[in-house]
C-alpha cells in the first residue's frame, strides 16, 4: 500500500518532526495490514527512540460510503491485527500499540494527548473530518498532519482523485483556520496534503498543554 513517493514524503514530514523534537507520538489512522507503519516505526527508532507509534483501524475494511464518497464501498480493504503482527515480525521490530475499531469510537478516547506527526489514510469525507477533528486539538505546535488520498488537481495534475470526500473533508475542515493544507507532489499518481499546526494555535486548541521552555528550538523547522 506504499510507495516510494509516499515514502520520500513521509520521511521529510515526519522525520523532519522528530528531529527538530516537536512533543509527542506518532499516530497512523487508516492503517490497513501495516505496510506504511513499518517505516513510520523506522523514522521513531532513527530520529526519535522512545517515542510511541499508535495505529487505527476498524480492521472491518472500509464503513458505509457517504454522499461526497466514490470508489470503494463498504467492506473493501480489510486487514486484520495478525497481518500487523506478520508485518512488523517481517522487519523485525517490535509491534506499537493498536487500537482496532472505528473511528468515531476509539479516537476521542484513545489517541495521545500530545502527538507529533499524524498520518489519515481515511479515504471517506466522515473518516478525515472525524479524524481532523480528535487530532488537531492534540497536534504540537509545530507537529505535521499527512493526508493519504488529497487530490488537488490544479497543483498536481496526476494525482489519484477517485476519492473526493477526503480533499473535501480537509477543505471543510481548515476553512476557517490559521492553517491550510499545502500538497506534496510525487513523480506519478500521489494525492499528499501536508498541514502543519501554527505555533499560535497552543493557546487556542490546547490549553492544557504547558511549553517545552526548550528555547533553541525554531518556531518552524526548516523545510
Amino acid at each position: 500500500m506504499s510507495d516510494i513517493d509516499r515514502l520520500v514524503n513521509l520521511y521529510w514530514a515526519v522525520g523532519q518532526t522528530l528531529h527538530f523534537g516537536i512533543e509527542g507520538d506518532v499516530v497512523e489512522i487508516g492503517c490497513h495490514a501495516g505496510g506504511t507503519s513499518v517505516f513510520l516505526q523506522m523514522l521513531i527508532d532513527n530520529f526519535a527512540p522512545g517515542r510511541t507509534l499508535h495505529l487505527y483501524d476498524s480492521f472491518q475494511g472500509m464503513p458505509e460510503p457517504g454522499p461526497k464518497d466514490a470508489y470503494l464501498v463498504k467492506g473493501d480493504r480489510p486487514s486484520t491485527i495478525d497481518q500487523i503482527h506478520q508485518t512488523f515480525a517481517h522487519f523485525g521490530l517490535p509491534v506499537p500499540e493498536i487500537h482496532p475499531g472505528w473511528f468515531e469510537e476509539t479516537l476521542p478516547g484513545q489517541l495521545p494527548p500530545q502527538i507529533a506527526a499524524a498520518y489519515l489514510d481515511g479515504d471517506f469525507y466522515d473518516s478525515i473530518m472525524i479524524s481532523l477533528s480528535a487530532v488537531w486539538p492534540r497536534l504540537s505546535p509545530n507537529g505535521i498532519i499527512i493526508v493519504d488520498d488529497y487530490a488537488d488537481l490544479e497543483r498536481a495534475p496526476n494525482a489519484f482523485a477517485k476519492l473526493p470526500g477526503v480533499k473535501l473533508a480537509c477543505d471543510d475542515f481548515f476553512a476557517e483556520l490559521d492553517a491550510k493544507p499545502f500538497v506534496l507532489v510525487g513523480g506519478k499518481t500521489l494525492a499528499f496534503a501536508g498541514i502543519r499546526k501554527p505555533v499560535q494555535a497552543r493557546r487556542a486548541h490546547q490549553p492544557g498543554l504547558v511549553e517545552s521552555g526548550r528555547a533553541s528550538q525554531p518556531d518552524t523547522p526548516p523545510l
